[in-house]
């Protein structure tokens, strides 16, 4: 699921090689961070937020394919 956020957040930006996903495992869920570069983040936001709720809702509906919990946080 890693890789599927990088992929989805590289299209967007314009600075793809500052694009740093992590991944934290707790027992109940996976957790993964998106950093961009500063210039990018309205990017990856989108207006009123539209853009970042589509990616969450994408990496939701793979989640519910591998049968895990996922969360994700932009910083």
């Amino acid at each position: 699921m890693k890789e599927l956020v990088e992929v989805i957040a590289k299209a967007l930006v314009n600075h793809p090689e500052s694009v740093v996903v992590s991944e934290r495992e707790t027992e109940r869920e996976t957790l993964l961070t998106l950093s961009v570069d500063p210039s990018d983040m309205g990017k990856v936001i989108g207006k009123q937020g539209r853009i970042a709720k589509a990616i969450r809702t994408v990496l939701k509906a793979q989640a519910i394919k591998e049968d895990k919990r996922v969360s994700l946080d932009i910083d």
